[in-house]
């Protein structure tokens, strides 16, 4: 069957071509009447629209492309959740593309989603990306670019974080006022800023309280569930004194917890633990996990309307006013590390 293009309407309705391309795309110039008549005729000889057609003549694709380090993790998933809503409120689609930690698949995404003319990028970096250029390549391109959680530091480019200093304070201090002092934190090896700010709040925790810092209670690595299984290990192995751990995200905490039950020690009694960003799985886990909300979908939202706002190109909220968002966090105390709640005849 022959497809319906723009001349059969036109010729339908006896006007222009042009008439009829500036009806469908509700142009001001085009009367009320014309429009109606336009968009009856167009549904009834079932015209579907030419979307690539349409976005080289206006240059725009109405998509967004959102890169994230992996969807295997709910906070990511949670960030889309929150992005892609506001964004087809607003007549925009997105497409997702996951980096899985690597900066070289980090690459590949953002060449696919220019050379596939985005509207603009949403993204959250690697662990491994410190190299700017191919984001300020986005730039030079006049592509609106948003980062979310892991930021480069880019002149012009807007951001939308938590405060994770605050975030590594309050996990600290939480663990002290339920009388641990012998508190590990397992952090990344990678200088990411996020981390290196919960570390911060970390130390200046200990130091608020007057707890002295022992080095071998820093334990650097690449983060995982079996790397919390390793850094257990290595203390019980080293004969290193700990009485808790503050991980620096929930799935190394897991399998911390994981390993301290496997060798009989009683969480939170003997060993408390904490992670951060309020994975969805914590909740399901025994016991289970305290940890740092960082309102994913919050974030998602705010990096949205963000971009929003860079697209439009919106005077009345010019993006200089907000181009850096930071998110308070949120102190998630669960059963891994509420020992007030959990004392036994032995304590």
């Amino acid at each position: 069957m022959k497809r319906t293009t723009i001349h059969d309407i036109a010729r339908e309705l006896n006007i222009t071509f042009s008439t009829v391309a500036r009806a469908l795309n509700d142009h001001p110039a085009i009367s009320a009447a014309t429009k109606k008549a336009v968009k009856e005729t167009a549904e009834r000889l079932n015209y579907k629209q030419n979307k690539i057609a349409s976005s080289l003549r206006s240059g725009h694709t109405h998509i967004v492309g959102i890169i994230v380090p992996s969807l295997h993790v709910s906070f990511f998933s949670s960030v889309v959740a929150g992005i892609e809503p506001v964004m087809n409120k607003n007549g925009y689609a997105i497409l997702l593309y996951q980096s899985n930690e690597s900066f070289e698949q980090e690459k590949k995404g953002i060449e696919t989603l220019l050379q596939l003319r985005v509207d603009g990028i949403i993204s959250s970096i690697t662990t491994e990306t410190f190299d700017t250029k191919y984001y300020e390549e986005v730039q030079n391109r006049n592509v609106p670019l948003v980062f979310f959680d892991r930021a480069l530091d880019i002149k012009d480019v807007p951001s939308v974080t938590i405060n994770d200093y605050k975030g590594g304070f309050l996990a600290a201090e939480h663990l002290i006022k339920q009388g641990y002092k012998r508190i590990v934190h397992i952090t990344a090896e990678e200088h990411i800023g996020i981390f290196e700010e919960r570390m911060r709040g970390y130390l200046d925790a200990l130091a608020f309280y007057k707890i002295p810092i022992d080095e071998r209670l820093i334990i650097k690595g690449k983060f995982s569930l079996e790397f919390g299984r390793e850094c257990v290990r290595h203390l019980l192995k080293e004969n290193i004194a700990f009485d808790s751990i503050f991980a620096l995200e929930d799935f190394t905490a897991l399998g911390a917890i994981e390993e301290l039950k496997k060798k009989g020690i009683r969480i939170p009694e003997d060993v408390g633990i904490i992670g951060f960003a309020n994975e969805a799985f914590g909740e399901h886990v025994t016991p289970s996990l305290s940890t740092v909300d960082q309102h994913p979908v919050k974030m998602g939202e705010e990096a949205a309307k963000m971009l929003l706002r860079m697209l439009k190109n919106d005077e009345d909220a010019p993006i200089e006013k907000v181009k850096k968002i930071i998110l308070e966090p949120a102190l998630m105390i669960k059963e891994s590390s509420n020992r007030v709640e959990y004392k036994t005849p032995r304590d």
